[in-house]
This record gives structure tokens, C-alpha cells and sequence, in this order.
């Protein structure tokens, strides 16, 4: 028993667990990215490490830290992780994290999500981050509502193809859409002939007025790229 006790003495503390030690390494990176503190930064990551931006920017090790500056007067924010994942294999981690920003933008308040992949390195026994790629988690708008007469202006049947067709209706005073033949989704609105689907903050329904002012048809738009939809008579 002595000896055990001697050689745990010995040993010196336990090594923290993985995502523990990973997790507060980004935790203080993302610290210091408001006040554009790129020692930390230098330290961590690997020379020959990536850097994808949530704008889908490809930077080197260079010009991600070239890219570090301060926030520019007048805002604020921090960066919090909420929910962080570890993979091991060897040494190599693979990690994936997300993150809530909480910024003050001259006074007003502005929240944004994202989702965060990386691969670290074990190198001399300390680990370095090779690789990060940040993806924005969009939200949906804030709807407003539309008077019962503006609604009905929408509703109809649409085709996109002649074995593709989209239908639009009021049920219980709310504006409905979707495949027809399926199932019905509430659609919104964001601002007038603009909608969307409460969970699909990546599509939009921008509907299209012919001379009259009559609706014509709509652009299924996403990611700045439209599916158009006739009305149908």
C-alpha cells in the first residue's frame, strides 16, 4: 500500500479529461476575438491551420490572424459556448460546438447562433487547433401580421412543373401552404409578399405582381437562388 501511495505521489495530478481541457481552450479563444487578442490565438493554433469564416472565407494560419481585430467603437459582445462534442482518435480530436453571441450594436441588442467544427492536434504534447470552419445558425424574422384581405390575396394553386404544384389557403384564419395533396404549414410573413416557414429561415416565398397588381406567381428563393411558381387560373 505504501508503495502505491508513493508512486501516485509521484504520478502528479490526474489529466483533466479531454473535453474538458479542449472546451476551455476554446472558451478562451472565442474570449478573445472581441478584443482582437491575437497572442492567444498565435499560441493556439498550428501552423499550418485553416480558418473557414461563417462568410465562407478560407484563411491560412496568416491571414485568419491578420484578420483579428477589435471590435470598432461603440460595440460589445462576448461569444458563449452551449453545447460542446469531442471525438479522439489518436492525436487527433474532432470537435463540434455551438455558440451564442450576445452583441451591443450602438445601443441595441443583437443575438446570433453558431455551429463550430474543428480538429485539433496533439503536437509536444500540447494540443494545437488545425483546423475551424464556423457556420451561421440562421434564425427565423420576426413575422407581422397581414390584415384578412392581404392574406386572401395569396392564396391559390401554383405550378412550378406540370407534376409540381403548390397550393396556398386560409384554414382557421391562418395562411396555409404546401404541397398539393400533403400537408398544409402555416406560411408568414416578414414584411408584405414576403413569407416563410416557421423552422426554414433559409427560404423565402417572395410573391410577384403582375401590371394590375395582381399576385402572378412566387419565387421559392434560397440562398439568393429562385424556383418560380405560376399562379395557376
Amino acid at each position: 500500500m505504501i508503495t502505491l501511495l508513493l508512486a501516485l505521489a509521484l504520478a502528479g495530478p490526474a489529466e483533466a479529461p479531454l473535453e474538458t481541457t479542449l472546451r476551455a481552450k476554446d472558451q478562451a479563444l472565442l474570449d478573445a476575438i472581441a478584443p482582437g487578442d491575437r497572442a492567444l490565438w498565435e499560441r493556439t493554433l498550428a501552423d499550418d491551420a485553416i480558418y473557414v469564416d461563417e462568410n465562407g472565407t478560407i484563411m491560412d494560419r496568416q491571414a485568419f490572424l491578420t484578420s483579428l481585430v477589435p471590435l470598432p467603437h461603440g460595440v460589445s459582445g462576448s461569444i458563449a459556448i452551449t453545447d460542446y462534442r469531442v471525438q479522439r482518435h489518436g492525436d487527433s480530436a474532432f470537435v463540434i460546438h455551438r455558440d451564442e453571441e450576445r452583441e451591443m450594436f450602438h445601443g441595441q441588442a443583437l443575438l446570433a447562433h453558431y455551429l463550430m467544427t474543428e480538429t485539433w492536434r496533439l503536437e509536444r504534447n500540447e494540443w494545437k487547433l488545425a483546423s475551424a470552419h464556423v457556420y451561421v445558425v440562421n434564425d427565423d424574422p420576426p413575422a407581422i401580421a397581414l390584415p384578412a384581405a392581404k392574406l386572401a390575396e395569396y392564396t391559390g394553386r401554383y405550378q412550378a412543373a406540370p407534376d409540381l404544384r403548390y397550393v396556398v389557403r386560409i384554414q382557421n384564419g391562418k395562411l396555409m401552404g404546401g404541397a398539393e395533396g400533403g400537408p398544409l404549414q402555416p406560411l408568414l410573413a416578414e414584411v408584405a409578399d414576403v413569407l416563410f416557414l416557421k423552422g426554414q429561415p433559409r427560404k423565402r416565398l417572395v410573391f410577384q405582381r403582375d401590371g394590375r397588381g395582381a399576385i402572378a406567381a412566387f419565387a421559392a428563393r434560397r440562398e439568393g437562388h429562385d424556383v418560380i411558381w405560376t399562379r395557376l387560373p
